[in-house]
């Protein structure tokens, strides 16, 4: 009997679930759903986007949600969704930064979400502070950035983006990093955009072995775009984050695009899925409004 595209469909779904792809919710429980439980773990994520379209936002959403269900199970369906509940919750939470301490971002995230997202995340945060050898060859003093300690020999070998690979290397397995932001290495005259380029490509495929997930926080145009085009062709996936303007009208609205995913993007095709608007509330953090569908 001659196979029919019926067929021939189901016996490539079988073969599909053959190999389980574990996922890692985003916290962004719509969104979720959506992707069909989260993102696959071992994944690296740029986000993409505007000054304050939501990348950040985004990120505070999944590190705090994530803290609060890894302390107290009993609310992963409340805080994640139904979609979520079989998605595997990294052990570790790691916040890296090259110019913001950890008291600034967790006073960015206590002016926009409730207390609780605040005091989970910072409970069960590693925050790793790269401001010291950011700012070193400055004319910033050490005593803004907490540098005043410092032993003499400290920092002089390799540079930051060698530190940055050790330091994922050391702490990344099994964990959701966040690394705030690729914009500060860009724009550091010590990185050349090639080698930052390979980097990304090597973290790629070590990320593959570490059961967890990347997040690498861009600002849109920073990068002169044939480079911006190659990291985005280095990660696995692209999440894009844009403000869009009313017609005629002063008012504004941020948008998440999912610009590429490997194992996402087929199925968001065939769901006629566009774009997302997005809003940002002190009990949900980053949510979606509602999908948008190509005509």
């Amino acid at each position: 009997m001659p196979l029919t595209p019926e067929m021939v469909e189901a016996h490539l779904e079988d073969k599909v679930d053959d190999f389980p792809t574990k996922r890692i919710p985003t916290g962004v429980s719509d969104f979720d759903t959506i992707v069909k439980g989260g993102l696959p773990a071992g994944s690296v994520v740029l986000l993409l986007g505007d000054v304050g379209a939501g990348q950040r936002e985004y990120v505070y959403t999944s590190a705090s949600k994530i803290a609060i269900v890894t302390e107290n199970p009993r609310l992963k369906k409340f805080y994640m969704g139904s979609a979520a509940m079989d998605g595997l919750l990294p052990k570790n939470i790691r916040y890296i930064s090259f110019t913001r301490s950890k008291r600034d971002i967790l006073n960015e995230v206590a002016m926009s979400f409730n207390p609780q997202f605040v005091e989970a995340m910072e409970r069960l945060t590693t925050f790793k502070d790269f401001s010291g050898e950011y700012f070193k060859r400055t004319v910033v003093p050490a005593s803004w950035t907490n540098r005043e300690d410092e032993s003499p020999f400290s920092g002089q070998s390799g540079n930051l983006l060698e530190k940055l690979v050790t330091y994922l290397d050391d702490y990344a397995r099994d964990s959701v990093v966040i690394v705030d932001s690729i914009t500060d290495l860009v724009v550091s005259d010590e990185i050349s955009n090639d080698d930052l380029i390979a980097t990304m490509k090597g973290l790629q495929r070590a990320a593959k072995d570490w059961n967890g997930i990347v997040y690498l926080l861009l600002t849109q145009g920073i990068m002169e775009n044939r480079y911006q085009q190659m990291l985005m062709d280095s990660v696995d996936g692209v999440l894009t984050f844009l403000w869009r303007s009313y017609l005629n009208s002063s008012k504004r609205q941020r948008y998440m695009y999912v610009e590429k995913f490997s194992g996402l993007l087929p199925h968001l095709e065939s769901e006629r899925i566009s774009r997302f608007p997005t809003m940002v509330t002190n009990h949900q953090g980053l949510s979606i409004l509602y999908m948008e569908r190509i005509i």
